[in-house]
């Protein structure tokens, strides 16, 4: 199963690929996850698209917080365009907590920003949980809930 959604091309996972074009997938391949350039957004990190199942297509966010300094998540689907309130965001947001990173060695830190380099693993902690709870898991999307650990697997053109 194809983990690119719309790539030119991946290539192996490099140690100097950038977070902003580094694609991942998780072990059942269930999921996957390719990232995207973001310029210099203030508050938003890192931008990213994740497939689910057979077609599901989830936007990502990661910002980061102040105090404590955490890299924060966020899962949408079919959010609406433009000025949008807390309520409306609330009710497409699938899932929302602070993304780790882990290491060869168990090292466990927080997402980089998109321009320095995609480390070995992501973790989204609880994100199988949370999707199975959500409007599009069963008939109206996809039947399988992934892993939450996601592995380096290359890096965009």
């Amino acid at each position: 199963m194809a983990l690119a959604i719309g790539l030119a091309a991946a290539f192996p996972a490099q140690a100097a690929c950038p977070m902003a074009l580094a694609v991942y997938g998780e072990r059942a391949e269930l999921a996957g996850i390719d990232f995207r350039p973001n310029g210099d957004a203030a508050t938003v990190t890192n931008t990213f698209k994740m497939w689910v199942g057979s077609g599901v297509l989830l936007d990502g966010i990661v910002m980061w917080t102040d105090e404590p300094a955490r890299s924060l998540g966020m899962l949408m689907h079919k959010c609406p365009e433009g000025d949008v309130t807390g309520e409306e965001l609330a009710a497409c947001t699938l899932w929302q907590g602070v993304v780790y990173t882990a290491d060869g060695q168990g090292n466990i830190g927080l997402v980089p920003k998109h321009d320095e380099a995609a480390p070995e693993r992501l973790i989204f902690p609880d994100l199988g949980p949370a999707l199975r709870q959500s409007a599009i898991f069963g008939a109206n999307g996809f039947t399988k809930e992934p892993w939450d650990v996601f592995q380096l697997k290359g890096c965009q053109e």
